[in-house]
């Protein structure tokens, strides 16, 4: 994937909050496109290995959401963290992280990742299928700028961190505004 690419055409399966659902567990299945996420809008999408690991929960996922209003400033409507995890994972991982501007997206099946080129072998880690990390400023659906940790591979050793990270976005966000004003 590089700058000026648009994302792929799916949909993803989500759960979405419905009080008249009622009970214990008040929510029900809605089907989300690509559109309904990227159309329209300038948002950054993040996509990670796994909901509730380390580096994510740590760093990336609480990250974005700490400097939400800085991105807003910056120009992006919306945050998204998209990792290879059904919409139940997804929503829970969410309230745990105690997240309230980012938003999940559920790749259950993989299918947006593997369309995106980012999709590996991670069974030395026993998680089968999902994302290689990375980061990208997405304008009305067409990547406009592209972050990818290094070493794409399947099975990589480590977890490299740091070109995906909330702060190189923001670099590039603020390098990008000031060259506009000028």
């Amino acid at each position: 994937m590089k700058a000026g690419h648009r994302l792929p055409a799916i949909t993803f399966r989500t759960r979405i909050r419905d009080e008249a659902v009622g009970g214990p567990n008040p929510f029900r299945w809605q089907d989300r496109t690509t559109d309904d996420y990227f159309k329209g809008k300038r948002v950054v999408l993040f996509s990670l290995p796994g909901a509730f690991t380390p580096t994510c929960s740590t760093y990336q996922l609480p990250g974005f959401e700490d400097n939400f209003e800085t991105f807003r400033e910056l120009g992006v409507d919306e945050i998204y963290c998209l990792s290879v995890n059904d919409s139940f994972v997804m929503n829970q991982w969410a309230k745990a992280q105690g997240i309230e501007n980012v938003k999940v997206i559920p790749d259950g099946s993989g299918e947006f990742t593997r369309r995106m080129g980012m999709l590996v072998r991670k069974d030395n880690l026993g998680f089968g299928l999902r994302s290689w990390r990375y980061a990208a400023v997405v304008d009305d659906g067409a990547v406009e700028a592209w972050f990818e940790e290094p070493g794409l591979c399947d099975n990589h050793a480590e977890d490299p961190y740091g070109e995906s990270s909330p702060e190189t976005v923001l670099a590039y966000l603020r390098s990008e505004a000031a060259a506009r004003a000028a």
